[in-house]
């Protein structure tokens, strides 16, 4: 009876880790790209930012928070080395640079698109505009190739990793041989944000460039 028993657990042993190799197998990076894509309507986590020269030199880091909300509404909130603030309402594009003192203003239409942030708030299938290709390594995070099908592309290569919950790095190669990588940490999905997240008035007393017509 033992030796029947014994047999039967092994045999429920086999198939869980069966089934469970079989669906590992099955999630691609293509797969987890799309439901980030389709699923996630906010996201919010803190990033540190690297920019690395065609040289391989580190030019600058900085960190902060990022935060978006599908279709077209992201922040950017830098606390190092500068305190900064970058806004899209869904319109219109604020940048704060709250040492100098000075707002800009554009339509966001003509400045997001140089811009990680709007890869990432927008719905949109990215296969319309890049080839993709899995690149993920056994026992690694997902990662997937994005090459523009576009030559004068600001963003000629992406990368993106995904671990076991949800989008931990994105790197970019610009049409410059530059490289920025963003490292994302604390993150969180599809969870409430106020109102008010997206909305930037300039403070009294500061410098305004472009027009914003309040």
């Amino acid at each position: 009876m033992w030796i029947i028993i014994r047999k039967n657990i092994i045999g429920i042993v086999i198939i869980l880790t069966s089934s469970s190799v079989l669906s590992h197998a099955k999630e691609s990076a293509t797969d987890r790209l799309n439901i980030f894509v389709q699923s996630i309507v906010t996201f919010k986590a803190d990033v540190k930012k690297t920019i690395i020269d065609f040289q391989g030199r580190v030019v600058e880091e900085s960190r902060g928070k990022f935060l978006f909300e599908r279709p077209g509404k992201f922040r950017w909130d830098y606390w190092h080395p500068y305190t900064q603030q970058f806004i899209a309402d869904g319109q219109k594009v604020w940048f704060y640079d709250i040492d100098l003192e000075q707002v800009t203003v554009s339509p966001q239409g003509a400045t997001s698109a140089n811009t990680p942030a709007i890869l990432l708030s927008e719905k949109t299938q990215l296969d319309d505009g890049y080839m993709l290709t899995d690149i993920s390594l056994e026992n690694k995070p997902l990662r997937i190739k994005l090459v523009s099908r576009d030559a004068k592309s600001i963003f000629q290569i992406i990368i993106l990793a995904f671990n076991s919950s949800s989008l931990q790095q994105m790197v970019i190669k610009d049409k410059f041989e530059q490289y920025t990588r963003l490292n994302f940490t604390k993150v969180s999905e599809n969870i409430g944000i106020t109102n008010d997240a997206f909305i930037f008035i300039p403070p009294e007393g500061i410098d305004v460039i472009g027009s914003y017509g309040l």
